[in-house]
């Protein structure tokens, strides 16, 4: 009797018969059921595994960077990932950096042959788009987060709506300022969705409701905190009328520094993302009116708790509703 017809008897693949007389790990547990069950009634002759399930083995492709935020999300999720149990779940964190989208392409299509599960920061990509067709091919989910990828071979996505932060800035901001002015934009890299995303919903609500105030151009510095410098004291020297400033990424050391040099500190309404150290140190000074910040912990909670359901329960969450993560507007009166 072959392999074939165990497959056949279970109503699975051959590489899923594979995985589970190998005892490769990464099998939901009536499937494993299912196929010793077929393994025994057609007399396979060989030694079977004992039917219980290895830990699934999940594999988090994060970015490198140096943000706080990405740091924060790491950590959550080896915090989650420990709270829910080493004998449900491996959790192996690998970091690239976010100029290098071959190279997570690479591995991705690594991960889809030793993984059961991928959770998958990136940006748009072709490599990207190719890797995670490659995944879906060989049936190992993978979610992507904090960043969409529409239109990707993907389970779901986890994040909050980039773009409906960006508008909440922007309602904020413009309730805020009632004499006309000028209203500066920081941006991390224009190219990544996000960032677009948060500028495109931030420039449209202040083009819409509060026509008093005029949007400089887009200072974007590509993540470059001594280009951001630069590209900021040239902002500042040109304008004469700067009443807020719109910061959607990295940067906001350098923004503080810049308002600082010209005395402009405690004259901006400035809204920025994520509560850490040096956002807490300005909203305390009132140099930061607000920051919304992601929630890292919740990315970390949905992302693995959709992945096991899908694995375990073969429960198909919706692309976008089941992962959304609500962000939290903080004050200098709610960050402590």
């Amino acid at each position: 009797m072959s392999l074939k017809e165990v497959a056949r008897r279970a109503g699975v693949g051959l590489a899923t018969v594979d995985r589970v007389l190998n005892e490769r790990g990464g099998v939901a547990p009536e499937t494993v059921h299912r196929v010793l069950q077929a393994a025994r009634e057609i007399g396979l002759k060989r030694i079977l595994p004992e039917e219980h399930r290895h830990p699934w083995q999940i594999e988090l492709l994060l970015s490198s960077n140096d943000s706080f935020f990405f740091k924060q999300l790491a950590q959550d999720f080896t915090e989650v990932a420990s709270h829910l149990g080493y004998r449900r779940l491996t959790l192996h964190r690998t970091f690239v950096p976010e100029a290098q989208p071959e190279r997570l392409a690479k591995l991705i299509r690594q991960g889809a042959e030793t993984r059961d599960g991928l959770i998958v920061f990136a940006h748009e990509h072709p490599a990207i788009y190719e890797a995670l067709e490659h995944c879906h091919a060989r049936g190992v989910p993978v979610i992507s987060l904090v960043t969409d990828l529409p239109g990707a071979a993907r389970l779901c996505h986890v994040g909050i709506n980039q773009f409906q932060a960006g508008r909440t800035a922007a309602q904020l901001m413009g309730k805020m300022l009632h004499q006309p002015g000028e209203v500066l934009m920081v941006s991390g890299h224009r190219d990544y969705s996000a960032h677009r995303q948060r500028i495109e919903g931030f420039r449209n609500l202040i083009t819409e409701r509060y026509p008093h105030l005029q949007l400089r151009e887009v200072v974007a510095a590509q993540e470059n905190r001594d280009t951001l410098s630069k590209l900021l004291e040239k902002q500042l020297v040109q304008s004469g009328n700067l009443l807020g400033i719109y910061n959607t990424g990295l940067g906001n050391t350098e923004i503080g520094q810049a308002l600082a040099r010209h005395r402009r500190l405690d004259q901006c309404v400035w809204i920025t993302h994520e509560l850490y150290a040096t956002t807490r140190t300005l909203m305390a000074q009132q140099s930061v009116a607000l920051t919304l910040d992601q929630n890292t912990r919740q990315h970390a909670q949905l992302a693995l708790q959709l992945m096991l359901n899908y694995l375990e329960q073969s429960e198909e969450p919706d692309t976008y509703i089941s992962g959304k993560v609500d962000f939290i507007i903080y004050t200098a009166e709610n960050c402590l």
